[in-house]
């Protein structure tokens, strides 16, 4: 038996790396199941891992080491289970656009709460600036008030001009980081740009539904350099959250946590308490209506799976 971290799932099989740099492709005998977690994949990339080696060369997964983090989403098909994007993450980074296609600010904040629930640190990353007219440059600048204040990074590059990846690139030094986002927003191409030896595949928008169609099919780790890793994962089409309560949701938006016990009621849903802190900030112009409409929007997911 011996130990390994994994670099990349198809489903059934992965690609084990050994602490000795070799790459040993492995399979789960049996089942395999994690206490106290519902997961259509129990093996995610970045999981340490116990495994031993066949007469063949291949391995078999034993034991999922105990994880330090991970993120997780709803799972499409069976929405009462996870699926996990990624585990044992320095920092998250989510990949957006404002056009061609577009990401929506319900399904960024939707993200940032689930890395917040685990403490992981996010930034924040607009690509195709080379797209950009003045009206989105605006909105930009309107974005780029609202989220570093909350502790999230934020930046805006292209990374088909080449433009401000390297400072991407030295964000990602000697972290392991996961990179997210909707298929068709550039990730792949930001990737290949850091490093052209990497060759993910990239594909064009479709002009009909303004989306992305989907290039990676799987979540793979890559090395940048022997301390800094990047997690590429296919594109989300929609971040259904998991197993949250609406009383611990408002604990993930900072601005909000900040207010704690200064609305009349101490049970305060923050939606429409007479006395509320929440409201009142958002009256005054001091959380981001977006903000707040997020946080009305995953209330009431929640409450609709129950």
């Amino acid at each position: 038996m011996f130990e390994g971290i994994v670099m990349k799932s198809t489903g059934s099989w992965y690609t084990i790396r050994t602490i000795e740099g070799n790459l040993i492709p492995s399979r789960v005998r049996g089942k395999l199941r994690l206490k106290d977690l519902r997961a259509t994949n129990p093996v995610a990339v970045g999981d340490k891992v116990r495994i031993s080696q066949e007469a063949d060369g291949t391995g078999i997964i034993h034991e999922v080491l105990q994880r330090e983090n991970y993120l997780i989403r709803r799972a499409i098909k069976k929405t009462s289970h996870g699926h996990i994007l990624a585990a044992n993450l320095d920092q998250a980074m989510l990949i957006a656009t404002i056009t061609y296609p577009r990401t929506s600010l319900g399904f960024i904040d939707r993200f940032l709460v689930a890395a917040e629930s685990f403490r992981i640190p996010c930034i924040l990353v607009f690509n195709k600036t080379d797209m950009w007219n003045d009206a989105m440059w605006e909105f930009a600048e309107e974005l780029a008030a609202i989220y570093p204040p909350l502790g999230v990074k934020f930046y805006s590059v292209s990374a088909m001009e080449e433009r401000d990846v390297e400072t991407i690139k030295t964000l990602l030094k000697g972290k392991t980081t996961l990179l997210a986002g909707h298929s068709g927003v550039g990730k792949s191409t930001l990737l290949n740009k850091m490093d052209p030896s990497i060759q993910q595949k990239t594909s064009e928008v479709s002009d009909f539904a303004n989306k992305g169609t989907h290039t990676t099919t799987f979540a793979e780790m890559f090395s940048l350099s022997p301390d800094t890793f990047v997690i590429d994962t296919p594109g989300i089409k929609e971040l259904g959250l998991l197993d949250f309560y609406d009383e611990e949701i408002c604990h993930f938006f900072p601005e909000m946590r900040d207010l704690f016990g200064q609305c009349r009621f101490y049970n305060c849903t923050h939606t429409h308490e007479p006395g509320c802190a929440v409201i009142q900030a958002v009256e005054e112009g001091k959380i981001a209506p977006s903000r707040y409409e997020s946080y009305l929007g995953i209330i009431t997911e929640e409450e609709s799976h129950r």
